[in-house]
């Protein structure tokens, strides 16, 4: 919705966009441009969704929840980068007693604030065009043009109407914290790993309540997600068969992504007897936005936005709505909730992907058990005795046993629970688990050959149901936990501008 009106009629023009902002709430999706709307707004775009035990010394007793947003940045981007939109509400979402609706929600609010530093250019002041003025180090420095902060809510019950809290630094009491600037270049940050050590000093202690401390880290990662996007999407133009590291390329690999990481204690995230704990994240935009023909000085005021959130992305378990989702469905599917994924049922019961890798690759053959009990149980439930809740409403999440205790870095394995590592997808999802290829070989029907002929896994088929859930699928990229930090945030360092 677009209305041109002069500076002195602003209020009334908001009035109006706020009534009308119904008719303007658009469907929009997530997930790397899988979807139509948000290629449009990559700012809201999420990208990825992790949630795993943590696995650095001494952090057996916690989670960590990431959630990455803005998609495919590429490390050169100035003069402005890759700033959080100040108009959206990015959340995180927990489900504690696996009825599909939130218990407890973060949610992160952002604020870009300029300091107009300006340089005298013959007698005259002028504002420089970039983002900052000199070198950088240490928090808020007065050579950082634009300084970034964000606030944290907690919330108990449903993400409107429940019990808020502001949340705190554990020290000092703070509410308000600083984002790091993304990683302009060596140079910029004294030399080859001078970011890092400017980015851990933005790692902050957040008092939770009585459950204990958590952590939190807001900034700019080397994009984790692995896979060869271009041959994937033309037409699996790979060798599915061939060997698990055949030399693709991983497409992401020179990209950069902007991620909100929270490590919070297990009490604090789980509910009475139930240890499995779901969860997903979601970004949501005012209902009206106003377009301002004439903006005054400052950062971000050519447009105006109010009204109702509306939520415009949702990320949880991965590729759903990449490889699962109905082309006309995907917008639909990220303004949706969990407690409504009855309305998407069929992609899952009745899924186009592996008929499509059979009409393409005819030796694997598709499962012929209809409806598809195994992928409902995987993508919807969770697998009883690993990560499925006592009281489970289908629905969509990423799901996580946190009594299952992690599996430390070096005996990771890619394929997870399985390659009968249980700490691993879809056992919750680490950042070095080859979902990927996993989802290849789960749409195919592994289920169906791992749970064997007495079911085990009570996933509803048996092993002659999927014929090729047997072969290791794959699109010939591979990573391991090794490829990433082993600490909190655990995603590596962004790639320099100046790379």
């Amino acid at each position: 919705m677009k209305i041109h009106t002069r500076s002195n009629q602003w209020l009334a023009a908001i009035i109006s966009g706020l009534v009308l902002g119904g008719a303007f709430a658009p469907a929009q999706a997530s997930s790397h441009r899988e979807a139509p709307f948000l290629s449009n707004a990559p700012k809201v775009d999420g990208t990825d969704f992790y949630m795993f035990r943590s696995y650095a010394p001494n952090r057996a007793g916690y989670v960590t929840m990431i959630a990455n947003f803005i998609p495919f940045q590429d490390p050169q981007g100035g003069p402005n980068f890759f700033q959080f939109d100040q108009n959206a509400l990015y959340e995180i979402h927990v489900d504690n007693n696996g009825d599909a609706k939130e218990d407890i929600t973060l949610q992160f609010r952002f604020k870009n604030t300029s300091k107009h530093t300006a340089l005298n250019v013959g007698g005259k002041s002028v504002m420089i065009p970039l983002i900052n003025s000199s070198t950088i180090s240490g928090v808020n420095p007065a050579s950082l043009n634009v300084r970034e902060t964000y606030t944290i809510d907690m919330v108990k019950g449903d993400r409107r109407s429940g019990a808020r809290t502001r949340l705190a630094a554990a020290n000092g009491g703070a509410t308000e914290f600083d984002k790091p600037v993304d990683n302009i270049g060596d140079k910029t940050f004294g030399g080859a790993g001078g970011y890092e050590t400017y980015a851990n000093l933005h790692t902050y202690d957040i008092a939770m309540g009585s459950c204990g401390t958590g952590r939190v880290f807001v900034g700019q990662r080397k994009e984790p997600f692995y896979i060869a996007i271009g041959k994937t999407f033309d037409l699996f133009n790979l060798n599915p068969l061939g060997p698990e590291v055949s030399g693709n390329r991983n497409d992401l690999e020179g990209k950069n992504v902007s991620s909100i990481a929270v490590e919070m204690p297990i009490a604090c995230l789980t509910s009475g007897s139930e240890p499995v704990i779901g969860a997903y994240a979601t970004a949501s935009m005012r209902q009206g936005r106003l377009l301002n023909p004439s903006p005054k000085s400052g950062i971000n005021n050519a447009v105006k936005e109010g009204g109702a959130w509306s939520q415009v992305s949702r990320t949880g378990m991965p590729l759903v709505n990449e490889v699962i989702i109905g082309l006309d469905d995907k917008d639909r599917f990220n303004t949706s909730k969990p407690v409504d994924d009855g309305q998407f049922i069929n992609y899952v019961t009745h899924p186009v992907l592996p008929a499509v890798i059979e009409s393409l690759f005819p030796s694997a053959k598709a499962p012929t058990n209809f409806p598809r009990t195994d992928l409902v149980t995987v993508f919807l439930k969770g697998i009883a005795g690993v990560n499925q809740p006592a009281n489970v409403v289908a629905s969509e999440m990423l799901r996580l046993n946190t009594s299952i205790a992690p599996t430390m870095l070096a005996a990771q394995n890619s394929l997870g629970v399985a390659a009968g590592d249980n700490a691993g997808f879809p056992n919750g999802r680490r950042p070095g688990d080859d979902v990927v290829d996993l989802s290849l070989r789960v749409a195919m029907g592994a289920l169906c050959v791992l749970t064997g002929q007495s079911d085990a896994l009570k996933v509803g088929c048996k092993p002659a149901d999927a014929p090729a859930g047997g072969l290791a699928l794959t699109d010939g990229v591979r990573k391991t936990a090794a490829d990433f930090k082993p600490v909190f945030p655990y995603l590596n360092t962004p790639l320099p501008g100046n790379n």
